[in-house]
């Protein structure tokens, strides 16, 4: 049997732009100790050095940083779980399971924010002068109330779905807590198909 410490597990932080990921990954950071990775994070720096930033540059840097995610979560050593805040959706699934199969990762779990589409613009629109310039403006009000009508979590391993209205903090840590546990056999295998 696979132990804890053979794994490599990454924890997914899941959900549409202004979803609340970054508030979830901080109190699972505290609660749990484990390091976090942020698309934001590792983009941001970039963007303020390229600026001005159009809506192209914007999406070719997060995909950038998407890629120096899976870099940084290779090069840990297996025992390392990792917190990774990212919107997993504006790529294809496709380069989340080759990401993942780069870094050797074992198993993923994922923390879903589900919210409605009149929240998620709301919030997105509330948060417009706080963004760091380069991010899309109200211009993409339009487009994140269609993403939120269809967005899905990526489903590579267990899955729990939190409202993004009021994320039950608690009840993601302790889910998580249990899943930690869980031997390595009873989770489902990451394969190109998907």
């Amino acid at each position: 049997m696979t132990t804890h410490s053979e794994e490599k597990i990454v924890v997914l932080v899941n959900g549409i732009p202004a979803s609340g990921k970054s508030t979830l990954t901080r109190a699972l950071a505290e609660q749990f100790g484990f390091p976090v990775l942020t698309l934001d994070g590792l983009k941001e720096p970039f963007m303020a050095s390229f600026a001005p930033v159009d809506r192209q540059r914007n999406r070719q840097l997060g995909c950038a940083a998407y890629q120096a995610i899976w870099n940084v979560v290779a090069q840990a050593p297996t025992r390392c779980i990792y917190i990774i805040d990212a919107w997993f959706g504006f790529q294809p699934r496709e380069v989340l399971q080759q990401g993942l199969q780069k870094a050797n990762v074992t198993r993923v779990l994922e923390l879903w924010l589900a919210i409605t589409p009149d929240d998620a613009v709301t919030r997105y629109q509330s948060r417009l002068t706080d963004r760091m310039p380069g991010h899309p403006g109200a211009e993409y009000l339009p487009e994140l109330r269609k993403l939120a009508e269809t967005a899905q979590p990526m489903g590579l391993g267990p899955v729990l779905q939190l409202d993004a209205r009021d994320p039950d903090e608690a009840a993601a840590f302790a889910w998580l807590q249990r899943q930690l546990r869980v031997p390595i056999a009873a989770q489902p295998a990451l394969s190109a198909s998907g």
